[in-house]
């Protein structure tokens, strides 16, 4: 287990991020232990939290207000490219803040931990003291995108953070900590319609809801990874408390998270296209499902790792179903 991991070098590699990715072969040897503290070698995360954001952008389209500063030909269904690329820079810079805040509070849990054992903090590449240097820097990263946003956008970013801060402590108190880490990495759902109209409606809130479910869903299969160290360390998440039952959650989970796509879909009109593509979105999420082995920790980072393409399914669907 992770108590008896080699000591790592300057070239060992984080066990989940991907052989030969950008940061092992292109990043300076200074600056490697600040791209793995932000995951920068591990981009799923920041596009599962991306992907919420650019949903909502998508889903709003429609509903451009005349004069929005950012249009370019609003009102047309189109996303809004300048928006989406916004929220693409603050979605990574606020990850890399999120995990360095994370990593800082769960450094001794990781050193315990096969899988995790290797990050920086815990294998000691880099201080406590540079970790929250790096965080800061990222966070203020993050506002200054938050601020080109009106009011509403604002203020539903700051309250974000009060979720952000629970969640690496949930793990030692509840065996539901996933659920904490959808209401945090959905909030993008709520951003993205407020951002673009100004306002809330039923839309993005049955969006937002639907993006907790995904979570629970990707996030039980990824935490199948860590289970036996989990239990050895004594930290919950849902893979311990669901165990054999997981497949039919995950159903559940799915099906939830499908039928709330759907329902902020029609809550914002989108068109004919929106639900056929959904029904590809609707098989992934079935062979997920079907196909999971969650006695395998390499199948079940895979199946984690798909729901990026899933993402990017859906953001298909409703972005065609506001253009046609």
């Amino acid at each position: 287990m992770g108590r008896n991991a080699a000591a790592p070098t300057s070239d060992a590699r984080v066990a989940d991020a991907k052989p030969g990715n950008w940061v092992d072969r292109l990043a300076p040897g200074s600056l490697k232990p600040y791209l793995e503290l932000g995951r920068f070698d591990r981009p799923i995360g920041y596009w599962l939290l991306l992907w919420p954001c650019w949903w909502s952008v998508a889903l709003a389209a429609r509903e451009v207000p005349d004069g929005w500063r950012f249009a370019v030909g609003g009102g047309n269904g189109w996303p809004d490219p300048v928006l989406l690329a916004l929220f693409y820079i603050g979605a990574v810079a606020m990850r890399a803040a999120g995990c360095a805040y994370n990593d800082i509070v769960d450094r001794d849990i990781d050193g315990a931990v096969e899988r995790t054992a290797l990050r920086p903090l815990p294998s000691g590449r880099i201080s406590v003291a540079r970790a929250v240097s790096f965080g800061t820097l990222m966070a203020l990263l993050g506002l200054a995108v938050l601020a080109t946003f009106n009011g509403l956008a604002i203020m539903l970013g700051v309250a974000s953070l009060g979720i952000v801060a629970l969640y690496p402590h949930m793990k030692r108190v509840t065996h539901y900590p996933q659920l904490a880490l959808g209401l945090a990495f959905n909030w993008g759902a709520l951003m993205g319609w407020a951002a673009l109209t100004g306002e809330l409606g039923p839309a993005p809130v049955a969006l937002y809801l639907a993006g907790i479910a995904w979570t629970l869903g990707y996030d039980t299969i990824y935490a199948h990874q860590d289970k036996e160290d989990d239990l050895l360390v004594g930290v919950k998440s849902m893979a311990i408390r669901l165990g054999s039952a997981t497949r039919p959650w995950l159903a559940v989970f799915y099906a939830a998270a499908t039928a709330g796509i759907l329902a902020a879909g029609w809550l914002a009109d989108t068109g004919v296209p929106f639900y056929a593509v959904m029904s590809l979105v609707a098989a992934q999420f079935a062979w997920q499902v079907i196909d999971i082995d969650i006695a395998s920790p390499e199948d079940c980072l895979n199946k984690f790792r798909s729901n990026h393409l899933l993402g990017a399914v859906v953001f298909l669907a409703i972005a065609a179903g506001g253009v046609f």
